[in-house]
């Protein structure tokens, strides 16, 4: 029930090229990002899309994530999707061609390097899966 609340009024955030949306957290390249219908994106979350972000439906990601479809680091890039009902905790990093499975948690503070297959618990640096749901 306090779901349904939650996302009672939910609607699709306005969001612009670098600017913060009203919840304070910004994209860059917004056109490759597909948000998902009440997908929850935390505060100071920073969301690099030019390769490609998919965010499925009823998604949650913490504050102070951030998602990198393009590294400058390493050169790396490639699309990210997150899969319906997923949760990234907060201060989460997600770099390029990284998959996390439908239902499955990603812990605070943890770096995905790679894909996190479905209905499972993941974390750590590097993320790596701890158990099943």
């Amino acid at each position: 029930m306090q779901e349904e609340n939650r996302f009672s009024s939910w609607k699709f955030p306005e969001i612009q090229e670098g600017i913060p949306t009203k919840y304070n957290w910004i994209v860059q390249n917004k056109d490759g990002l597909d948000l998902g219908y009440k997908s929850d994106i935390g505060a100071f979350t920073y969301i690099n899309a030019k390769y490609g972000v998919v965010v499925e439906d009823f998604v949650q990601i913490g504050s102070h994530c951030s998602l990198y479809s393009l590294s400058t680091i390493d050169e790396k890039q490639g699309k990210i999707h997150i899969k319906e009902n997923a949760k990234i905790g907060s201060h989460s990093t997600v770099m390029p061609n990284v998959t996390i499975g439908k239902n499955s948690i990603i812990g605070a503070h943890s770096l995905v390097l790679q894909d996190i297959p479905d209905n499972v618990v993941a974390f750590g640096v590097p993320a790596k899966v701890v158990r099943e749901l």
